[in-house]
């Protein structure tokens, strides 16, 4: 089983956006799949349509007052997904003890051979929460736009997972860089790929063929609370996120 995290410091590059299509789109495929929203805002619990209030979350199973069985729901989709909220925010600070890096990773010890794949979306900051989902996870997938402050993100990114790999899980593998909201045709665009090519040499990090272009769909999507395949099958980005998905699943063989 694979265990992978969605990140990238920079927010806006479409990492609920991935966690949400990736979790769906291989559920459809027959596998058994685990989403863990870890970012505080919460915007990948509500994207699924998951209660995250008055509810057991993330939260509380990473403080160690709830059973990870009490955390995982069940969605129309057909994944499981344990849900955040804001008082996530607090980890921060409460999470201070010795081994804090690992809380994760032995919370869902238990359920993970349940699953076929485990996918993390990760808030946009490389603070305890992102390092307990690198410690978790067996690979990192970094999503990122044709803009400049996004691509160098990715180069501060890398310096996280080489300390994480040093102290924490030396497993750990940046398995491939995916461009969403891309426009081709847009001059920029071209430019930044280009960096990024030059980028992805440098941390030893293949760039995904596959990507992932600007539609309105996932937003609505998202505001009704659906996959994008099932609320806009035939649409551009569906498209792209099914080839991503079976480009990904090539890459696991």
């Amino acid at each position: 089983m694979q265990i992978i995290a969605i990140a990238n410091q920079k927010g806006g590059v479409g990492k609920t956006t991935t966690s949400h299509a990736m979790c769906a789109g291989l559920a459809q495929k027959g596998f058994k799949v685990l989403g863990i929203d870890m970012d505080p805002q919460g915007n990948f619990s509500a994207a699924c349509g998951a209660e995250n209030l008055d509810v057991s979350t993330i939260y509380e199973l990473m403080r160690g007052d709830s059973d990870i069985t009490d955390t995982i729901q069940s969605l129309k989709s057909g994944f499981d997904i344990i849900p955040s909220n804001i008082m996530l925010a607090g980890a921060e600070q409460e999470l201070s003890q010795t081994g804090k890096e690992y809380r994760l990773k032995e919370s869902i010890e238990s359920v993970k051979k349940k699953y076929d794949f485990i996918i993390i979306d990760t808030p946009p900051s490389l603070g305890i929460l992102t390092v307990n989902a690198f410690t978790a996870a067996t690979d990192i997938i970094i999503p990122t736009t044709a803009g400049i402050f996004a691509t160098t993100g990715i180069n501060q990114l890398n310096i996280t997972v080489k300390s994480v790999q040093k102290y924490c899980n030396a497993a750990l593998k940046i398995t491939g860089i995916l461009f969403t909201r891309f426009n081709p045709r847009a001059n920029i665009s071209k430019q930044i790929k280009e960096l990024t090519e030059q980028l992805s040499k440098y941390i030893s990090a293949p760039i995904y063929k596959t990507y992932i272009r600007t539609a309105v769909a996932i937003e609505e999507a998202q505001a009704n609370k659906m996959d994008i395949f099932n609320y806009a099958h035939k649409s551009t980005v569906s498209e792209d996120y099914k080839d991503f998905i079976d480009e990904f699943l090539k890459g696991c063989k």
